[in-house]
């Protein structure tokens, strides 16, 4: 339990209640008090083992009361003065206390289990009953977004997408690493895959506008049920390892739309070097020089028109033909053909994965 939340509290009652009030722990050293200069200090409560959580005692001038989970004593109120206003102050705060402590536990339980979760850190028997004890709707839909911090400075991102996220019963911001948050969303039906990616973009819009940090968020799939979410975000990243590779420009990277940028990504690199062997036995793709290269992606980008890549190009059709002609007598492969086309598009697929990916056997 946070110290920070009992003393802000305390604080908040200074004025309404004239007298010292504060909280010792069960060292007996003063946590949190109205009277700042008490802080630290140690008192003698000089409680017995067997003495009722319940029962309000005296000790040197201020009337006591013991507050915590399941009748155990964890804490104690204190109210300075032992007549009758004291007795009644020091139950009422007890009580308020106690629940402020139950919530603030819960509340971090939930956010702790939810991170077990997603990181698989937890057994597939255990999380229903763990949801069960914590109150947890197991069968509401969620997903998974990931930021991923490019650049970083002293903003605290965390506390900044929390407050994008007040709602802290139904969403989870969760810190995974120095430059990774993990937001689990829980989602309405109404809810479809364009509203996900609106709500990254103004993610990625505050941290860009307002603190100056450059960010990617992926997405996740919606999941139902608390057991898949560890689904979710998996999904999400690899959505971000895919999207270094083929998507570098995109800040926002849903895992529904990696097409079969996704299927490359999972596959051996000695399988794609052998792929690229088979595709290229006439000649090698190092032989394509970058105007070719660019010419091509403006052809594909263009659905294989070649009056319209043409024209976007600023060139002579027939200097399209020309510079297609000699792709087919370099490679083997004519881009006008569309079997043709797609191979070499995933072929240039597979040599920046290549480029951009460790050996993986």
């Amino acid at each position: 339990m946070s110290t920070r939340l009992f003393q802000s509290v305390i604080h908040q009652m200074r004025d309404a209640i004239e007298r010292t009030v504060g909280i010792v722990d069960t060292d007996s050293v003063i946590i949190a008090c109205s009277e700042l200069g008490m802080i630290g200090n140690s008192v003698e409560l000089l409680v017995t083992e067997n003495q009722p959580v319940d029962e309000v005692f005296i000790r040197n001038g201020y009337t006591y009361k013991a507050f915590g989970a399941e009748g155990k004593a964890e804490y104690y109120m204190f109210v300075e003065g032992t007549d009758a206003e004291a007795l009644r102050y020091v139950s009422l705060m007890a009580v308020s206390m106690e629940n402020l402590k139950h919530y603030y536990d819960e509340k971090l339980d939930r956010a702790n289990f939810v991170k077990n979760v997603i990181l698989d850190n937890i057994l597939a028997s255990d999380i229903y009953v763990k949801a069960r004890e914590l109150h947890f709707n197991t069968e509401l839909s969620h997903v998974v977004l990931i930021v991923k911090l490019i650049t970083k400075n002293d903003v605290a991102v965390y506390d900044v997408i929390q407050n994008l996220f007040p709602d802290k019963q139904k969403d989870f911001v969760i810190n995974i690493s120095q430059t990774e948050i993990a937001i689990v969303k829980e989602i309405k039906n109404d809810i479809g895959a364009k509203d996900l990616e609106n709500l990254a973009r103004s993610i990625v819009d505050t941290l860009s506008s307002e603190f100056y940090l450059h960010a990617v968020v992926s997405i996740g799939t919606v999941v139902e049920g608390v057991k898949d979410l560890a689904r979710s975000f998996k999904e999400a990243q690899v959505a971000l390892e895919v999207g270094k590779v083929f998507d570098t420009e995109k800040t926002i990277i849903s895992y529904d739309n990696l097409g079969i940028a996704r299927l490359i990504y999972q596959l051996p690199t000695t399988l794609c070097e052998t792929f690229l062997r088979e595709v290229f036995k006439r000649g090698s793709i190092e032989s394509l020089d970058q105007e070719t290269l660019f010419t091509i992606q403006k052809f594909f980008e263009n659905n294989l028109n070649v009056s319209e890549t043409s024209r976007k190009l600023f060139v002579h059709r027939n200097t399209l033909v020309y510079r297609l002609e000699k792709i087919r007598k370099l490679t083997g492969l004519d881009l006008r053909e569309f079997e043709h086309a797609i191979v070499f598009k995933i072929a240039l697929m597979v040599k920046k994965y290549l480029n951009a990916s460790p050996i993986k056997y």
